[in-house]
């Protein structure tokens, strides 16, 4: 069973946070052994106040600037799944889910989100001065671009030799990393609550991002993170057992 906590927000607000179950290291082991390689879902939907609440908790995700620069749509009709489907290679997770969620990376929301975000400080009048230099001085250094922008990156480059500091945000390259970074945290959340709540979840492994962006009105600058597929869990699978690589494979000391 999922418990809810309740705790006091910076704010003085009273929100809710999802606490998992205590499970024991053996258990958990069984769980990770016995899931399948893709899993086919249920058919009967995710409740409508589920959703909401994993969206709520993706907006929790840690995020070291507070411009949360993602967005995340939900395929609402059964030809809007179907044609995500197909844009996702027919991947059996995807065509076999009653939900769809695309995650995406919006580096062009940077602008907009700095201004909302100084608007709160001001109205709540407890902004360090530390954070109002980050958001008035530094962002708007990094989304600027111009004819001078080579000139920019430069004089940058030669003020951290000299002051051996560590790069300033200088590009869109930058905003881009920092996008894709926030939509991932975003999405990882948002897969632990709907496990939370009994429902499995499965991110494509591939997928046409053009394709996407066009069934979706997306701006050209947006950019299709993750594409997660969800619904309630079944002990059917499609590949079998999931293959275990050798731990070498995969962690290394440096």
């Amino acid at each position: 069973m999922v418990k809810v906590k309740m705790f006091e927000s910076l704010r003085g607000e009273r929100e809710s946070a999802l606490v998992m179950p205590p499970m024991d290291a053996e258990a958990f082991h069984a769980v990770v052994d016995s899931r399948r390689s893709v899993r086919i879902f249920a058919e009967d939907p995710v409740p409508e106040d589920v959703i909401l609440r994993c969206i709520e908790a993706a907006q929790k995700a840690p995020n070291s600037s507070n411009l949360q620069a993602w967005q995340v749509i939900r395929a609402s009709t059964p030809a809007m799944r179907e044609e995500l489907a197909k844009a996702c290679l027919g991947q059996p997770a995807a065509t076999t889910a009653p939900e769809l969620f695309v995650f995406v990376a919006r580096p062009d929301l940077w602008r907009r989100n700095n201004r909302w975000t100084l608007e709160e400080f001001d109205r709540r009048g407890d902004m360090p001065e530390r954070a109002y230099q980050y958001f008035t001085k530094i962002t708007r250094i990094a989304y600027t671009q111009g004819v001078f922008a080579p000139l920019k990156a430069l004089w940058f480059a030669i003020r951290g030799l000299k002051h051996a500091t560590p790069r300033e945000p200088v590009g869109w390259s930058d905003m881009r990393v920092w996008a894709h970074k926030s939509t991932a945290l975003s999405a990882a959340h948002f897969m632990l609550c709907m496990r939370a709540h009994g429902f499995d979840t499965c991110p494509m492994e591939g997928m046409d991002s053009r394709r996407i962006k066009g069934l979706l009105n997306l701006p050209r600058k947006a950019e299709i993170c993750m594409v997660v597929s969800s619904g309630r869990r079944t002990a059917k699978g499609v590949y079998g057992d999931r293959f275990r690589f050798p731990l070498s494979t995969f962690y290394q000391e440096v």
